[in-house]
């Protein structure tokens, strides 16, 4: 009687889970491809150390003039005119593997030069704006938000500048922190550039135009344009269909966007109306003609620099295998002072000054 029993036991579990196993195989085929997101996640983005809230809220509450005055006077106290230095090292000479630092510019516009035959070249102006340092990352120091997975041989340092001034009073407490160890006063701009470990400034050091020389070449970064939703004859440059004989409301459209047959589908990166502009564009090569000191804005060659006027671009030595610097440069960053015999402007070899006589009478001929 107790074999019986634990046979009939035995069968029952059997059956049991015979019909969990079953239930558990229908499950897993209808959610199977809802669970395909959780294989491969979207990376969890992570902000910088830097990228803290900015600005506070306004207050409603009135201030007046007499603590407009007090509440500047604070500001002018606790952050002194001439920022903090430490002392940098020259011992090490510039090659072409080393690098540089980058400087924070604003887009002026474009703006003709003469070259010494005649011939016209057009140029973009871009002011160096008052770049300090404001962070220094060694390179096992900086974290970055997103992390390679392939093993990085040469690791570079990192410098935080910033670029025009602002006023605290505006600020959050958080990011005036930012600029605690500097000395400088609270920036509007913030970038970030990777350097040599040997190109490494101290903290509240001043990067004006002549980090750069006539001659060299440079990469610029900055963003488009934001032209909004266009079609394909501006975004894509299409010729568009004929004005006549026998097109009817199809001037300007982009025609036939795919076949049917094996493949009936559109095919990723056809080129279609959209979105135009406001991406982040680099513009490589481009060779300075001319450098003004005491403004410390540099005209570089061509007008193909993205983004419209008065907008912020990062200016870095070119990395361009024929175009990178072959005299050596000053590096870390240019040390002097400001010469009273250096001329304000530095024109290229080729390029006609404006002080000179563009036609030289001679009496004897």
């Amino acid at each position: 009687m107790a074999f019986a029993l634990s046979t009939v036991l035995q069968k029952c579990n059997i059956r049991i889970i015979e019909e969990r196993l079953f239930t558990l195989s229908i499950t897993c085929s209808t959610s199977q491809k809802r669970s395909m997101a959780k294989l491969n996640p979207k990376p969890r983005l992570r902000n910088p150390t830097w990228f803290t809230q900015k600005t506070i809220n306004k207050r409603d509450e009135e201030v007046t003039q007499d603590n407009e005055q007090f509440v500047q006077e604070v500001i002018k106290d606790k952050y002194s005119d001439v920022p903090k230095k430490g002392e940098i090292s020259t011992d090490v000479e510039w090659t072409p593997d080393l690098q540089r630092t980058g400087v924070i510019a604003r887009k002026i516009g474009v703006y003709p030069l003469w070259m010494k035959n005649g011939k016209q070249v057009l140029t973009t102006l871009l002011q160096i704006l008052d770049n300090h340092v404001i962070k220094q990352y060694s390179p096992y120091e900086y974290d970055p938000p997103r992390k390679s997975i392939v093993g990085i041989r040469n690791k570079k340092a990192c410098l935080l500048l910033g670029a025009e001034g602002a006023d605290p009073s505006n600020l959050t407490k958080e990011y005036c922190g930012l600029f605690k160890d500097s000395g400088v006063i609270p920036k509007q701009i913030l970038a970030r550039f990777f350097v040599s470990p040997d190109a490494v400034l101290p903290l509240g050091t001043l990067i004006s135009a002549k980090h750069f020389q006539v001659g060299n070449a440079l990469d610029v970064r900055a963003k488009t344009m934001d032209r909004g939703f266009q079609g394909v004859m501006k975004r894509h440059g299409f010729k568009g269909m004929p004005a006549s004989h026998g097109v009817t409301k199809t001037h300007r459209r982009g025609g036939n966007i795919g076949g049917g047959g094996e493949k009936g589908r559109v095919w990723p990166g056809t080129k279609m109306p959209g979105h135009m502009g406001n991406r982040w564009r680099v513009t490589k090569g481009v060779e300075i003609l001319r450098i003004n000191t005491k403004y410390n804005v540099i005209w570089v060659k061509g007008q193909a620099i993205p983004g419209e006027t008065n907008c912020v671009c990062y200016v870095y030595d070119s990395k361009l295998p024929l175009r990178k610097p072959k005299n050596p440069l000053p590096f870390p960053t240019y040390l002097g002072g400001v010469d009273e015999n250096e001329p304000e402007d530095i024109y290229h070899e080729s390029i006609h000054p404006f002080s000179e006589p563009t036609i030289v009478f001679n009496e004897n001929k």
